[in-house]
């Protein structure tokens, strides 16, 4: 297997090889560089016989790779299809690493531990760095862009198969939790340091702190989901609210006020969306909740109280600032939307203690129970009632604190962000990432929200593509990618 995924490599390279035209990716100027896809062919070759716990798999995987480069390196296919067939590999060989039993790794001591903390996260750092500019930004200038994006995507899911699979994962995910304090803290630099690298431009800056936002709005969401097991269909409604706040209040007051009024706003919504959750469960809530999001959507494309603009938006809200710098204006070195990416951080930051402090909590544990089965959580004590309208409370305004900053980092507000497909894809990033997890929201809200930058020409069937993601989850990590 590993000699049939060198063969289209080694092809390439020797005198009367195939035509530039016909390689995959970068072969046509830099055929040994990095990021081409003949050396992730090589390094899963060399993944899949390292993983010997994992070979049968771990083999097919590389056969599969091998056979349909080769197909195309002879005319069947386009270029494009090596980078899924690069992410396809990547996952097949994944799945044994996650699925098998890790071997233990023996915990050292304090300062190695946080010495290792450091690394691993600075590594993590720059691991997204490259990933986010993997193929480049624009399809114009490099048309193998998303191919070469889901090329560097199948290298990284065959290297996180490879630390799965010796126990290298759940051994940083212990270390984690016994130096939490100081994990969150280097996690929380690195993650700041990310507009000094290859990522620092204003593009990825901009994208960055709208994945923040969303991510930050999925945390919320999983609250209400992944820890209370309240399944909420209009979620996106209290995102909106809290824009169409802060936005009206945007030349009255300044920003820490907006954003308060607009996390008080979407609270107190929050409530009275929960209220009825005290008679309904199930299908039920759903469609309670479904509702309203409708509802809050149609008010506001007809611009009822004339609080939304309708059709026109809330255009013209002013940005965020302090001592006198915009927020979206450059600093110094830092490019373009940094300061906006800084607050995402803060706010992911926040929300991420939050949920970690509640799921610890007593109230957590009533969640818990009411997610396992309300009737034996009443039965034992539990204020199932006021347990769930705290969900929705929280949750609410969690929401509405992104939205406040999602307003005034766009400058424009308009009711089309906040349809039911909106909704649909917070509740994917909850689910797919891990339901009730602190890291989960976060991973889900990124992956749902990079990919259809890198792969813009797959925009058509994003959601065909995440309900086909959610499919694979369920039947294969029903717990999400990052399981409690």
């Amino acid at each position: 297997m590993l000699v049939g995924a060198l063969l289209p490599w080694a092809s390439t390279v020797l005198p009367g090889g195939a035509y530039p035209d016909r390689a995959t990716l970068q072969f046509f100027d830099a055929p040994h560089l990095v990021s081409g896809f003949r050396l992730h062919l090589v390094l899963l070759g060399v993944l899949a016989a390292l993983l010997s716990r994992a070979r049968k798999p771990a083999g097919i995987g590389v056969a599969v790779i091998a056979l349909v480069h080769m197909g195309f390196l002879i005319g069947l296919g386009a270029p494009s299809i090596g980078g899924p067939v690069a992410l396809a590999g990547g996952l097949l060989l994944m799945w044994p690493g996650l699925t098998a039993p890790a071997p233990e790794l023996k915990p050292p001591g304090p300062a190695v531990a946080r010495l290792v903390l450091l690394v691993a996260f600075a590594a993590l750092v720059w691991l997204v760095s490259e990933t986010l500019t993997a193929g480049g930004q624009s399809r114009a200038t490099n048309p193998y862009g998303g191919a070469e994006f889901l090329a560097f995507c199948g290298l990284v899911l065959a290297l996180a198969c490879a630390l799965s699979a010796y126990g290298v994962l759940a051994w940083l995910a212990a270390l984690t939790d016994r130096h939490r304090f100081f994990a969150f803290s280097v996690m929380l630099v690195c993650a700041l340091a990310l507009p000094f690298t290859d990522a620092g431009t204003g593009y990825w800056m901009t994208v960055a702190s709208t994945i923040g936002v969303y991510a930050a709005t999925a945390i919320g969401l999983n609250i209400v989901v992944g820890l209370a097991g309240l399944l909420d269909l209009g979620y996106v409604a209290f995102l909106g609210i809290g824009a169409f706040t802060a936005a009206n209040l945007a030349h009255v007051v300044p920003f820490p006020v907006a954003a308060l009024a607009g996390t008080a706003t979407a609270g107190i919504l929050g409530i009275v969306v929960g209220a009825p959750t005290l008679r309904v469960r199930g299908d039920y809530l759903a469609i309670v909740t479904l509702a309203f999001g409708e509802i809050f959507f149609r008010a506001a494309q007809n611009n009822i109280g004339g609080l939304t603009g309708g059709a026109n938006s809330i255009p013209g809200i002013p940005p965020i600032s302090m001592f006198g710098h915009a927020f979206d204006k450059p600093l110094g070195v830092l490019p373009a939307g940094s300061l906006y990416y800084a607050v995402t951080v803060v706010m992911v930051a926040v929300a991420m203690v939050m949920l970690v402090n509640l799921r610890h909590s007593r109230t957590g544990r009533a969640w818990a129970a009411i997610r396992e089965d309300e009737d034996v959580a009443r039965a034992m004590g539990v204020r199932t009632g006021r347990a769930k309208i705290l969900a929705f409370l929280v949750g609410s305004m969690m929401a509405g604190l992104a939205g406040a900053v999602f307003a005034h980092k766009l400058g424009t507000v308009g009711y089309e962000s906040f349809d039911f497909s909106e909704s649909v894809t917070l509740l994917a990033a909850v689910v797919l990432g891990g339901m009730g997890t602190v890291p989960g929201a976060v991973v889900g809200a990124s992956l749902l929200f990079v990919l259809p930058e890198k792969l813009r020409e797959f925009s058509d069937y994003r959601l065909m593509l995440f309900g086909l993601a959610l499919i694979l989850i369920m039947r294969f990590r029903p717990r999400g990618l990052v399981s409690s």
